[in-house]
């Protein structure tokens, strides 16, 4: 799949770094953020994170972290001017654990 021309390779870089530095700031609560660039239900271009929690998270401060990450990644990456709609999705590691799949791995 092509990508959208504004997301160039050093875009792509500082996807990489802005999501490698929410995960150090928030750990341990999040464990780890994975990405796919594709395009959503609409057809416009969208960046999916995935976002594994810690179980304690999950359990007692989803709310929190929910909202520390969603507005983490975009203080640091500008959404619009890449062309890309955000969609966050959150997991736990327990139900990582049950569902096993690769992609959140």
């Amino acid at each position: 799949m092509q990508l959208p021309s504004s997301v160039t390779f050093d875009k792509q870089a500082s996807i990489n770094a802005a999501v490698s530095e929410v995960v150090s700031l928030l750990a341990p609560d999040v464990v780890h953020i994975r990405y796919d660039i594709g395009r959503d239900w609409s057809g416009d271009w969208a960046i999916f994170f995935r976002v594994l929690l810690s179980d304690e998270a999950s359990k007692k401060r989803l709310r929190e972290v929910v909202t520390q990450v969603v507005w983490r990644l975009a203080e640091r990456l500008d959404f619009a001017s890449m062309g890309l709609f955000p969609y966050h999705n959150f997991r736990s590691v327990s139900e990582q654990a049950v569902l096993q799949e690769e992609a959140w791995a």
